[in-house]
């Protein structure tokens, strides 16, 4: 008897293992093809910068602590910007110990290769004609990456808004773009790169042709055809200051409360972000194209005392962060559109000298662990427990008090009080 115990013991053992082999090797022969468009593969853009300085890299304790955060949130696709610093290597590196620690464990990147012009971040002026000579090493350092770690990498992204115009320190032409695609498209050909890595460059939508016709240009059109997807970026948070013409409430929400003109105001948002989306795809097919077009950066930040504050536009809190959030990721599921949001974490450095600067507060949770409005119902589930960051674990900002969170919250001026500039 005792032996048949063991016997059926052992073979229900070999079947789990057997089963938990199965699911481990599928996930490693997971595609970038299967992953975007994918609701069950949420993505979201990741720094984990703790400090106002990129001076201090996120360890790969604090790295792991993000995963597991994320994990617990259902993310398994994440965005990284450069592999000039140690945060995309170690990324990858607590990516895959985590891996070998717990074989449920799954998380995949879009890696990015910053693109710069000459001059860039220096005092002299920048060319915008020639591409720095700092861009060859950061292409090799993420082809070596994608090769060490295939199993996490599935995407490549030449440049972050490498190409708008407004990045006026850096941007370069569509030509140095298509370039470097063109260069890793040939390493896939060559069997140097795996044939299943994506390529791309994720840049505002004016630069994949959604906007000014300026950006209409033979390079891009041929970039269009060259990576094998679009990554596109839509901040209509930004253009709440910049192009606010879709923000005002219009005479007819006069007669509104103040929350419904608040909820209109935020599927207006959605609508716009939808209208520049549509913008760059008819673009694209206009050209004969026909591929994916993602969106590889959309976010809304939570604290400003600039353009888009109090005496600003208004836009900026928690309740609105919430309605955008939401709003974005029910129209890109079920559209099959990946949505990179902007971002998980809050991240100092970006506007360092101001505490309030909008840069520094577009993330989901806090530096210290404080979980949003966005989050609160997922605080409230459980789904934190026992995860901590920076020790500390994942609580409610505001206490959880919704009315304390409500006095930040105001409502988007009517159009007739609101000028095009502040």
């Amino acid at each position: 008897m005792k032996a048949k115990i063991y016997l059926s013991v052992f073979i229900v053992s070999i079947f789990m293992w057997s089963c938990d082999s199965t699911k481990t090797k599928e996930r490693s022969q997971v595609t970038a093809k299967d992953i975007l468009g994918n609701p069950e593969y949420q993505a979201i853009s990741y720094g984990g910068y703790r400090k106002t300085s990129r001076d201090f890299q996120p360890t790969i304790a604090e790295l792991k602590e993000d995963m597991k955060i994320l994990q617990a949130m259902n993310i398994k696709m994440l965005r990284t910007y450069n592999v000039q610093l140690a945060q995309a290597s170690n990324l990858l590196k607590a990516i895959s110990e985590l891996k070998k620690e717990d074989a449920t464990f799954e998380m995949y990147v879009m890696l990015g290769a910053w693109i710069d012009c000459k001059n860039a971040w220096t005092d002299q002026a920048p060319d915008h004609e020639v591409e720095s000579e700092q861009n060859e090493g950061e292409i090799g350092r993420a082809v070596a990456l994608a090769n060490q770690y295939p199993d996490i990498v599935k995407v490549i992204a030449v440049g972050n808004e490498a190409m708008v115009k407004w990045a006026a320190s850096y941007y370069v032409q569509p030509r140095v773009i298509l370039k470097w695609v063109n260069h890793l498209q040939d390493l896939k050909k060559q069997g140097k790169l795996s044939k299943d890595l994506w390529i791309t460059s994720s840049d505002d939508f004016s630069s994949w042709g959604g906007g000014d016709e300026s950006y209409h240009v033979k390079d891009l059109e041929d970039l269009i055809k060259a990576v094998d997807y679009i990554s596109m970026h839509t901040y209509a948070y930004h253009n709440s200051h910049y192009n606010p013409q879709f923000w005002k409430s219009p005479a007819e929400d006069a007669e509104l409360s103040d929350q419904e003109k608040i909820d209109t105001a935020m599927l207006r948002a959605k609508k716009f972000a939808m209208d520049q989306y549509n913008a760059v795809s008819d673009y694209m097919k206009s050209l004969g194209v026909d591929k994916p077009v993602h969106i590889g950066e959309t976010g809304w930040a939570t604290v400003s005392n600039g353009h888009y504050g109090p005496t600003g536009s208004r836009a900026t809190d928690e309740f609105k962060e919430a309605a955008y959030y939401n709003h974005l990721r029910e129209w890109t599921n079920e559209a099959g559109i990946s949505c990179f949001y902007f971002e998980a974490f809050d991240e100092p450095w970006k506007d360092a000298h101001n505490s309030n600067g909008s840069e520094n507060h577009f993330g989901l949770i806090t530096v210290d662990g404080k979980a949003k409005y966005v989050l609160w119902d997922e605080v409230d589930k459980g789904t934190f427990k026992g995860l901590t960051r920076n020790g500390n674990t994942i609580t409610k900002t505001f206490n959880g008090d919704k009315d304390s969170l409500m006095v930040d919250v105001l409502t988007p001026p009517m159009k007739q009080k609101m000028s095009l500039t502040h």
